[in-house]
């Protein structure tokens, strides 16, 4: 009888995210990540396979929010509001590309561990591949968006080429890193507290309106600086969405006039070496970022299980 008592009783239980110092373990966590690259790879496929499942159009539906939100906003600001910007939908697809590549990450990793609750309690994995998944699913609808604004500016024998072209990538990469930083702050959030979820979609809605994608940045800084909250222009444009799409829009659009009626400098046809010394600060910040908010990460990951 003690035999089969002995036999039957459960094995120490042994625990896997052990809890870590706050200033070091970066770098093993990044070794981590790499080590189980095929898994993010399979991650990403999941998430897009899972996404498009059942569906006719596929892929083809990535393009289907950000081109009706070109037709409306076009509509509005063309017959309605008469914004008077030239080649209005070149100026306002360069931004919904940016913008809607960097919304739907944050959206879609704000759910990443919450949504995998049950892999996260069954199985050993670096944690972190989890927002990353997203990212990298969110990279492939971004790569197809752009493909069709370079279609269309070829099509429409738009002049885009130029010395000012060399922005796009650095504007890219800028985002990539701002991105990542955010997402991993938001996924271990909404574990902690529910609400970040239904948040995020009202910040992302109010940040939407606070960097110029439908609207020339100087309407909202002139307006600005011409009240007593003056100061918030200056906000307004640490924005680091504002530099990145401003960036982006001074890759492919030519339009606009070097200063505006009143004497204004349009800030996307600034010098191209403004925005590259802006972009190299930002992504070094970004890169601050990433460190910090995977540290906090790595401090909650070994309770996710039992928030869960």
């Amino acid at each position: 009888m003690t035999d089969l008592a002995s036999s039957t009783v459960e094995p120490s239980l042994v625990r896997v995210n052990r809890p870590t110092r706050f200033w070091r373990g970066f770098v093993p966590a990044v070794r981590d990540v790499i080590a189980y690259r095929e898994l993010l790879v399979s991650l990403t496929r999941l998430q897009l396979k899972v996404k498009y499942k059942d569906s006719s159009l596929g892929f083809l539906w990535s393009l289907a929010r950000p081109l009706l939100l070109l037709i409306v906003y076009s509509l509005v600001f063309t017959t309605f509001l008469r914004a008077g910007i030239p080649y209005f939908p070149i100026y306002l697809f360069t931004g919904l590309v940016v913008w809607d590549f960097f919304s739907s990450t944050q959206a879609g990793a704000t759910m990443s561990i919450v949504g995998n609750a049950g892999l996260i309690k069954k199985v050993a994995f670096p944690r972190e591949i989890l927002p990353l998944s997203v990212v990298g699913s969110a990279l492939v609808h971004f790569a197809l968006q752009l493909v069709v604004l370079l279609g269309v500016l070829i099509v429409t024998s738009y002049d885009f080429v130029g010395p000012s072209l060399l922005l796009a990538p650095l504007a890219f990469i800028t985002l990539l890193l701002f991105m990542t930083g955010m997402s991993f702050l938001f996924a271990v959030l909404n574990v902690y507290y529910r609400d970040t979820q239904h948040l995020i979609e009202v910040f992302l809605l109010f940040w939407f309106w606070m960097t110029p994608i439908v609207y020339p940045s100087e309407f909202a800084i002139t307006g600005l600086e011409g009240t007593r909250f003056s100061f918030l222009a200056n906000v307004y444009q640490w924005n680091p969405m504002f530099v990145v799409v401003t960036a982006f829009q001074r890759a492919f659009y030519r339009e606009m006039s070097e200063v505006t009626a009143d004497g204004t400098p349009v800030l996307w046809q600034a010098p191209v070496g403004r925005y590259v010394l802006s972009l190299v600060v930002i992504s070094l910040a970004s890169c601050i970022l990433i460190w910090f908010a995977q540290r906090v990460f790595a401090k909650a990951e070994g309770n996710f299980a039992q928030e869960l």
